[in-house]
């Protein structure tokens, strides 16, 4: 009866130039549950308007037959910074040497390899000049390809704190670096949040400990008072934007989820106290266990890659990436993919899966984290599964990655709203 109905449909429409077909042997329309066999998805003006069963398509539409291979809806890295992919020395180099134009650019380089590699939506967690809202705009606006950017403008922190570009320079310097996203007490965190609102964000990001890659020694614990979070979460809130925070030590984690934040980054050191918050609060947890990937090649290749307040930091963090990870998925706590890339190497996202699964989630699992959890965290309705409706983002691999994840380090074809962006 559906081949029926769907034929009758076709036979009443009056032309289908603009509409696409694309057909696989198997296809995960919903992440989660079992996939698909042969499938043909009906694409019209860059959104799914049917999934039908066996290999159909009306007169005059595009077909692309994938074949056997894997179709998966677009995959969503919640962490990136598509702004630079340096690190270390290198990174405070770059950092001073680098003009907006410059930044954008490489913005756009990195965004590239990100959507070849099968991911279509990001969301960038914090960048200086705002090179990566520009390209959002870009992006939207069909000037240039790149993947969907939800962005969160320069990050916010208390002065000395992992978003202070200061740390480590000259005093003589600290003048002409911009510093409207640095805090102390509550009236000035409300007006940070304010500024990046006023720059178009979509999402905040803030810091409520001390970070890895910070230029100072002063430790991974708590660097936020409560007041100060909430009065940034709060403020976040009223203007409709989610608050994504950085936070390693315990104490610092569990004040940003007693304050009311939407997603804890890294959360590198929960307690039981920790777990009862993600579950009572319904936050989720972003790992970016592959930080560790972009450590390990940078020291492997420099040993003085990081100066010596960073080294020490690296080197623990690369004892205990994942340990988080093994006690949040038995406690059942709401997980989202993100890489962190930049810290790591950006269009290598899906190196994050190998490490999620070797530390206690199972590729469906980890396959969700990245789809429709993902894009429940970002808070974009309309990605993350193979839906009518929803927008024509389908990447496909060989293999299943439903028994070898790593199948997904391998996307031969990518589609981004519609249109075919690698491979066909």
């Amino acid at each position: 009866m559906r081949m029926i109905l769907a034929a009758a449909l076709f036979a009443a429409s009056p032309a289908f130039a603009d509409v696409t077909v694309v057909q696989a042997d198997r296809v995960l329309a919903e992440p989660g549950k079992a996939p698909r066999g042969v499938t043909s998805i009906v694409i019209e003006n860059g959104r799914i308007t049917a999934l039908l069963d066996g290999r159909q398509a009306p007169a005059g539409a595009k077909v692309i037959d994938l074949g056997n291979r894997f179709v998966l809806p677009g995959l969503i890295d919640s962490h990136v910074h598509l702004d630079s992919d340096a690190g270390g020395e290198a990174a405070l180099v770059e950092g001073l040497t680098s003009s907006a134009g410059t930044s954008a650019l490489r913005a756009q380089w990195n965004g590239m390899k990100t959507l070849n590699a099968g991911f279509t939506t990001v969301r960038n967690l914090g960048d200086g000049s705002g090179a990566t809202l520009a390209l959002r705009d870009a992006v939207e606006a069909g000037w240039v390809q790149g993947p969907r950017i939800v962005d969160a403008g320069r990050s916010i922190s208390v002065t000395s704190g992992h978003m202070d570009a200061t740390n480590s320079l000259a005093e003589d310097l600290h003048g002409a670096i911009n510093q409207e996203n640095l805090c102390d007490g509550v009236d000035a965190c409300r007006h940070a949040v304010r500024m990046q609102v006023r720059r178009g964000v979509d999402v905040i990001k803030i810091a409520t400990t001390g970070g890895v890659n910070s230029r100072i020694g002063a430790g991974l614990g708590q660097q936020m008072f409560l007041d100060e979070a909430k009065a940034v979460v709060e403020t976040a809130h009223l203007h409709g934007k989610k608050v994504a925070v950085h936070a390693h030590g315990t104490d610092g984690i569990n004040l940003a989820l007693e304050a009311g934040a939407d997603s804890i980054e890294h959360g590198t050191m929960p307690d039981e106290k920790t777990l009862k918050l993600f579950k009572s609060s319904g936050a989720y947890y972003v790992p970016t266990l592959s930080t560790i990937n972009g450590y390990k090649e940078r020291l492997a290749a420099n040993p003085n890659a990081y100066p010596p307040a960073v080294l020490e930091k690296v080197k623990w963090r690369l004892e205990v990436t994942g340990k988080a990870l093994e006690k949040a998925v038995p406690a059942g706590v709401k997980i989202a993919f993100g890489t962190d890339a930049g810290v790591s190497k950006h269009g290598r996202n899906a190196d994050e899966f190998e490490l999620m699964v070797a530390h206690g989630m199972t590729p469906t699992t980890a396959i969700v984290a990245a789809t429709t959890n993902a894009a429940d965290l970002l808070g974009v309705k309309d990605i993350g599964a193979l839906r009518v409706g929803y927008q024509a983002d389908i990447i496909a691999v060989a293999g299943d990655p439903l028994s070898d994840v790593t199948a997904l380090k391998k996307v031969g074809f990518v589609m981004k709203g519609g249109a075919v962006v690698k491979g066909e």
